[in-house]
């Protein structure tokens, strides 16, 4: 079950709310109210405070930086590709086009899985298409997916030399 799923049930408990009764109150169909709580269908946080206020109750909402548990290899590749990132622009991405298509279709030759040759495919489009704000956003990101398209990165040898091991001594530093 979904935590706003849990919220929303653990309000209702404590009001004393019946799912038939907070349908009435709020113009939710009481199919749906089931269906939020158990956790078939997801419940926004607009959706949520909507019912929550209905019962006398506001969502707030706690919104905190979090540092990301990454393996030591994907800390350094996230590092590498963030010092990178502050050189890439339109007119440097121009530039790096041979590279990037060369280090495209080694990539492309010698990746195993489904997955992996996914997001060469999606690196392709991202340079393709000059995309710079999607480049800069998997080579930044902490996500899930821009860690996993970092695998498969086409943007090995384009950061200068003294800045590479600049961001290897930090990471040594810091391990």
């Amino acid at each position: 079950m979904t935590t706003r799923g849990n919220l929303l049930r653990q309000v209702m408990s404590d009001t004393g709310t019946t799912q038939m009764m907070l349908s009435r109150i709020s113009g939710v169909h009481q199919p749906s109210i089931s269906q939020f709580l158990s956790g078939k269908v997801d419940l926004s946080d607009d959706q949520l405070d909507r019912l929550l206020s209905c019962m006398g109750h506001r969502l707030e909402v706690v919104r905190r930086p979090v540092i990301p548990e990454l393996t030591h290899s994907e800390r350094r590749s996230w590092r590498l590709h963030r010092q990178l990132s502050t050189h890439l622009t339109r007119e440097r991405l121009h530039e790096w086009i041979p590279t990037l298509e060369r280090n495209l279709e080694r990539e492309r030759t010698s990746v195993r899985g489904q997955r992996h040759l996914t997001n060469v495919d999606r690196w392709q489009s991202l340079i393709d298409e000059r995309d710079v704000l999607g480049l800069r956003r998997v080579m930044t990101g902490l996500d899930r997916d821009s860690i996993e398209m970092r695998e498969v990165s086409p943007m090995g040898g384009l950061l200068p030399e003294s800045e590479r091991l600049e961001v290897l001594r930090d990471l040594r530093r810091a391990a």
